[in-house]
């Protein structure tokens, strides 16, 4: 097993970079209708479709998702996707169609590089036309080209975030896997190396800030909406919709356990959770286990990671807690 979203079978990730911009999108496909929930907890979200996927809502099927950069702009890049998949038959079929459901949400990454940069159309098709099964690039790519962390003390002293993957093997060959894209106000922490910051805010003698300690004194200069964590849980049990909510509800606690503060004013933290496979399972395992498996993730977000457009890695960092 890769150790990725991957692992979960029927389900396939491909990425488009644009390295000049520093920017690019993330498309997750599965090759059976999926199941899918979302539950929004930031309080700047750039979303699309994912009112379909509430608990009531009547669509049932979902055929991708997409997590792009370049705020509400980005979202057009989900049209590539549909594009992709309409070429091949796929889609919930309308009578006289084939519509393909990809909800898509979004990170604030216009800063980071060309402010006029953001995935497009041609974007969204190449990601899902890279979908692939086997092992994926994580660290500075696909929507994690352009994220950053720990922007307390503004964009000048922040880290690079990044996009990163890991899944979870339980008994009676369940499967539980996650995705990350970490663009998030707050630092990062290792919970499995007693709540290390590993990514956040550079103070002026080089180490490593508490966002939460920094806070106060810089509520003043947040601006809405440029930060957010975005997560994709996808499991081989057979959930309903309710219960996929359920599970995208539980996996907010993989942010929780590894982003300091999170779900602030200006972060539009998102998590996705997708069903595609029919193991007899809990949803309450399936849940706890997304938790762990989105943690897991958002650290390797940054872990992997690389320096890009004057913001410094995680890797390229040593000293005192870091």
């Amino acid at each position: 097993m890769a150790d990725d979203l991957c692992d979960v079978p029927g389900v396939r990730v491909g990425h488009a970079t644009d390295a000049e911009g520093v920017t690019g999108c993330t498309a997750i496909l599965f090759d059976r209708p999926a199941t899918v929930g979302v539950d929004v907890r930031g309080a700047s979200p750039g979303t699309r479709e994912t009112d379909s996927l509430s608990p009531t809502g009547r669509v049932g099927e979902v055929h991708g998702l997409l997590l792009t950069g370049g705020s509400a702009l980005g979202l057009a890049a989900a049209d590539g996707v549909v594009g992709f998949l309409l070429e091949r038959g796929v889609g919930l079929d309308v009578g006289v169609a084939r519509v393909p459901i990809v909800p898509a949400a979004v990170i604030f990454d216009l800063t980071i590089g060309a402010h006029d940069a953001y995935p497009d159309r041609t974007m969204g098709y190449e990601a899902a036309r890279s979908a692939t099964r086997e092992g994926f690039e994580q660290g500075s790519v696909g929507a994690g080209t352009g994220a950053s962390v720990g922007k307390v003390l503004g964009p000048d002293r922040a880290m690079k975030g990044g996009l990163g993957s890991a899944s979870i093997s339980l008994e009676d060959d369940l499967i539980v896997g996650a995705l990350a894209v970490v663009n998030a106000l707050g630092d990062v922490r290792d919970p499995q190396d007693g709540l290390r910051i590993v990514a956040g805010p550079r103070l002026e003698d080089g180490t490593l800030g508490d966002s939460v300690e920094l806070l106060p004194g810089a509520a003043s200069r947040l601006r809405w909406g440029e930060n957010t964590t975005l997560g994709v849980v996808a499991t081989n049990a057979r959930l309903t919709k309710p219960q996929a909510t359920r599970v995208a509800r539980m996996a907010h606690d993989g942010l929780a356990r590894t982003v300091y503060p999170v779900h602030t004013s200006v972060d539009g933290d998102t998590v996705f959770a997708a069903s595609v496979g029919e193991v007899e399972a809990s949803s309450d395992v399936v849940g706890a286990a997304g938790a762990l498996a989105l943690a897991l993730a958002i650290v390797r977000a940054v872990r992997e990671a690389r320096s890009l457009a004057g913001l410094p890695a995680a890797r390229d960092l040593a000293g005192p807690g870091q």
